[in-house]
This record gives C-alpha cells, structure tokens and sequence, in this order.
C-alpha cells in the first residue's frame, strides 16, 4: 500500500500519462456527448450484468537459479547449490475481454463505432479556443483531439 502523501503524486503521474495517450471513445456523428456517455455507461451496466466479473488466481511457473561458484581472495571457493523461485501470484478477470466485446456490441446496437483520434498538435493547441466537444462532429483523416486536464476533450478538424 503506497503512503497517503505518495498518492497524489501517482494520481498526477498516471493523469500526464493518459493526457499523452490518443483519445478513444465511441462516436456517432451528430450525437451529443453527453448522451453517448450515458449510453456507454448503460452498456457498461448491461455487460457487466451479462457478464459478471469472474476473478481466478494464478501463479507463474517457478523460476529456477542455477548453482554457482563463490571464490573468496584467499583462492578457497565454494558452491552454492541451485534453487527455485516461487512464480508471481496474480488475479486475472476471465470475463474481460468478453464483457468489453458484449459492451461493443451494445453500443453498435445504438450506433456507435469505436475510433481512437489522434491528440492535435501544439500549434493546433494553442490556435484553437478552448471549448469541450459538446456534439461528436464527423471525423475526417485530419480530425484530431486536444485534452484538458478537467478530463473533457476536443475534436478539432484541422484545415487542409
């Protein structure tokens, strides 16, 4: 468990690391924002519901190290005999992938494909003014996406 005082500083490491991060979501052209939002959300419930999180522990096959030979400086050496390392224990979701399929599908039952655009330039930046995608605007190849750190986002389509 990290240190309460370390955890803000993780939060902003993790925040600056998916602001560098493309933008995905799924997008219906001329549908607002909010209403796709509350559309995934209840696609989330709905696979989750369908499929139910299904946690199984693992562990990784143990590691074996080899013997080896310890020489000490006054020419007297010895070996130190092979053993094995325990492998990692980890906990898996068998459902993940089926329930991300099952919330896809019902999100193209309403119309919504998923796209990933990319972030905008810095001179597209700093050129455009500030305002969060309010209506999903139809993508062209030159459609681009600028973050805030508020966690709303812009699709700009560049000129060109």
């Amino acid at each position: 468990m990290l240190p309460v005082r370390s955890r803000p500083l993780l939060l902003s490491a993790i925040l600056a690391l998916t602001a560098c991060a493309p933008l995905s979501i799924y997008h219906r052209p001329g549908a607002e924002v909010s209403k796709m939002e509350s559309d995934l959300l209840s696609c989330e419930i709905a696979a989750l519901a369908d499929v139910p999180v299904n946690n199984q522990i693992r562990q990784e096959p143990p590691i074996y190290i080899p013997a080896r030979r310890y020489c000490n400086t006054n020419g007297y050496c010895y070996t130190r005999g092979g053993y094995f390392e325990q492998g990692r224990i980890y906990t898996v979701d068998v459902n993940a992938d089926l329930r991300t399929r099952a919330e896809t599908s019902c999100m193209a039952n309403q119309g919504y494909v998923p796209v990933t655009i990319a972030n905008c330039p810095n001179s597209v930046f700093w050129a455009v003014p500030k305002a969060s995608t309010t209506v999903l605007p139809r993508l062209t190849d030159r459609s681009c996406a600028v973050r805030y750190q508020d966690g709303s986002w812009q699709i700009v389509n560049q000129a060109g």
